[in-house]
């Protein structure tokens, strides 16, 4: 039985889940968040097993004492000694189109993570300082990095590219890496096994920050986020796709700063822009009691995944699957039954009784539909767990 300790650091958070390994099963044995890294009221939520969750008030100025608390809490009701512990995987956002697939953690890997800290400002640095924090506390300890981006790096240039002087390629990197990697490439390969083979699936991971994939015998060919994770749909406080000149024409209007368009596009737009709620719970209740604007800013929504999945069906060449995942793909009856109508003329039928089923991996398509749609909660800490085993050979 082998111990894996899988580390996602936020800029001022760190979630963990430490799971037990044997002959292929993975079991989930204590996980938890340390939450407010750097202000004085920071604090550790822990469960071990099936107990209650326990909340510990630590001061954790850095991420480094963050990763020391875990430790010490895990030793007080997951792990006898350091010892037991085989491994860490690390989520990280930003692999640019250096990091093709995941991989063992050097000091020359780290010091790469480091250098695209530009294109990922609040969490590549954070995952640095996870990074090299379990390096002092465990210097022999393997560590694997498995990245956001790493799945979409399969894409050709046709997708990848933006019409923008190739100066800005070559030297500032811009261009479409695309995020939520890790789960796009979970629920295709668990699409994959429903389906009994790899075909031409659309996923669509939409949560409070959403992004779908166009995903061609387990290659991704195209996805909906850009440079950055702000592009495509409408999200939950994101615009998505809308006319480049509008940020420069605020600036020019307005008198706003970089950051307060920034500010404005990624934290006060999407659904709370259009209806007041960035909870689709909120907006699927808002709905069910009448609220035109909900209402609306779901249409929206539906419009833009419409526009997303048709481009990409014609990239395909065609669909066999479309997937749902995440909190709101998971949970969000009302927007996915919404869509499901819009996508009749591909032969699908919604099951509406399945359809109502959250969080659960179920077909919501009628049998007798020609594209299958499915339901896959994503598991992205287990998709860490595999690539960390596999690649520190225990």
């Amino acid at each position: 039985m082998k111990k894996i300790l899988v580390i996602n650091c936020g800029s001022s958070s760190l979630k963990f889940q430490l799971y037990n390994v044997e002959n292929d099963e993975y079991t989930v044995i204590s996980k938890g968040i340390a939450e407010r890294i750097g202000q004085t009221n920071s604090v550790i939520k822990i469960q071990y097993g099936d107990n209650p969750k326990q909340e510990h008030n630590i001061y954790m100025p850095t991420h480094s004492e963050a990763i020391r608390s875990v430790f010490d809490l895990l030793l007080k009701g997951a792990l006898n000694s350091m010892d037991e512990l085989s491994a860490v995987g690390h989520r990280v956002v930003q692999g640019g189109d250096i990091f093709k697939q995941s991989v063992l953690v050097t000091d020359d890997v780290i010091q790469k993570i480091a250098d695209l800290s530009d294109l990922a400002p609040l969490h590549n640095p954070a995952h640095v300082l996870g990074l090299k924090a379990v390096k002092e506390i465990l210097p022999n300890i393997p560590q694997v990095a498995v990245f956001d981006t790493s799945f979409h790096q399969t894409m050709e240039p046709e997708a990848y590219l933006y019409p923008l002087p190739e100066d800005q390629y070559k030297r500032n990197k811009i261009r479409r890496y695309g995020f939520h990697g890790t789960s796009h490439k979970y629920v295709a390969a668990e699409c994959a096994k429903l389906m009994g083979y790899n075909g031409k699936f659309i996923t669509c991971h939409l949560g409070n920050g959403a992004s779908l994939s166009a995903i061609d015998n387990g290659k991704c060919v195209d996805t909906s986020m850009g440079f950055t994770p702000l592009a495509g749909t409408i999200m939950g406080t994101r615009c998505g796709d809308i006319d480049p000149y509008i940020p420069l024409y605020l600036m020019k209007k307005d008198g706003l700063s970089i950051d307060q368009v920034n500010d404005l596009m990624n934290k006060q737009s999407g659904m709370l822009a259009l209806c007041g709620y960035s909870d689709n719970r909120d907006v699927e209740n808002g709905i069910l009691n009448g609220d035109e604007k909900c209402l609306l800013a779901t249409k929206c929504y539906v419009h833009s995944l419409l526009k997303i999945i048709g481009g990409y069906i014609a990239v395909l060449g065609g669909v066999d699957a479309i997937v749902f995942t995440a909190g709101v793909g998971e949970n969000g009856w009302l927007l996915r039954q919404m869509l499901i109508e819009k996508l009749a003329y591909l032969g699908i039928k919604l099951d509406a009784e399945n359809n109502r089923v959250r969080g659960k991996t179920i077909m919501i398509s009628t049998p007798d539909s020609k594209v299958k749609v499915y339901i896959i909660p994503t598991d992205e800490e287990l998709m860490i767990v595999k690539d960390t085993v596999s690649l520190a050979n225990i």
